[in-house]
């Protein structure tokens, strides 16, 4: 019987850790940027956007077809970078070959 509370315990105290983990990448924030840093993305840790910052010169152009590609281009990288830190992030709580 001692055996199975210790387990709960570690158990509670490894999903206690996992909702730090959470909580924290909800709070990070990462970049992504296209065309030389004329449109740049901000995601949190779960890859949700955040921001997007057009430059006006890029604006200006009234190339809505290249600004639409730029702010995808941006957004996707930024997500790339988010999941990286994801999988970093929960890494230890997961069994080998699982993402999150």
């Amino acid at each position: 019987m001692a055996d199975l509370r210790e387990l709960m315990k570690e158990a509670q105290r490894l999903q206690a850790q996992m909702a730090e983990a959470q909580r924290k990448l909800g709070e990070a924030e990462v970049e992504g940027s296209a065309g030389g840093g004329v449109v740049t993305a901000v995601v949190n840790g779960h890859g949700e956007l955040r921001q997007v910052r057009i430059s006006l010169e890029v604006v200006q152009t009234g190339d809505a077809e290249l600004l639409g590609d730029l702010v995808l281009a941006a957004v996707q990288e930024a997500q790339g970078k988010a999941k990286a830190l994801a999988q970093k992030a929960l890494a230890p709580f997961l069994p080998p070959g699982v993402s999150p």
